[in-house]
């Protein structure tokens, strides 16, 4: 198995710091707004995002949570292995409130799909954008596209595209593996 470098962590940072200035932009002082990392890898930069928002433009108080949506997947069953399911911490409101949901990869659109189904137990979100960090665009099973988005890549479906973070693989990279 190959691998090459798709984004590194300079790169990366960059992506943050513009993503996060999109999302004032869209939403001044992020009023009615509330932020959702898809668990699990969704969570990292969804907590980045809003550590950017906090720390360099002043931000106060946004609320933020993780959504798990193990048991919301169409494939759930498929696997010979029980699944484990993550954690969901979401100790506020959506009812009427913008919802950003934010995940690493943005690749057929289930856990999308998935998400929003999940999102439905907590109340009735005025309206749900998606922010992700890579778009595999040529990969999609279902119309599902990102609001805000760091970059795409055109990996065929063999590839594999996997985002390392310093929190779990001690370095900010996104690499594409093929066989």
């Amino acid at each position: 198995m190959s691998q090459k470098v798709f984004l590194n962590a300079k790169e990366i940072n960059i992506i943050l710091h513009r993503l996060a200035c999109q999302l004032i932009e869209n939403h001044p002082n992020l009023e009615n707004t509330v932020i959702i990392g898809i668990q699990p890898r969704g969570t990292f930069l969804a907590n980045r995002i809003v550590t950017i928002l906090e720390e360099e433009y002043k931000l106060k108080n946004i609320p933020h949570g993780q959504l798990d949506i193990t048991f919301y997947r169409d494939d759930f069953r498929r696997g010979d292995k029980p699944l484990e399911a993550n954690k969901t911490k979401i100790d506020f409101i959506v009812e009427d409130k913008n919802v950003i949901f934010i995940d690493d990869v943005l690749y057929t659109g289930r856990s999308i799909r998935a998400a929003l189904t999940a999102i439905q137990s907590f109340g009735r979100p005025k309206e749900i954008e998606l922010l992700t960090l890579i778009d595999r665009r040529f990969s999609r099973h279902l119309p599902i596209q990102p609001d805000y988005n760091g970059r795409q890549v055109d990996a065929i479906n063999d590839e594999q595209v996997k985002v390392h973070w310093k929190e779990i693989q001690g370095e900010d990279a996104v690499y594409v593996y093929s066989k």
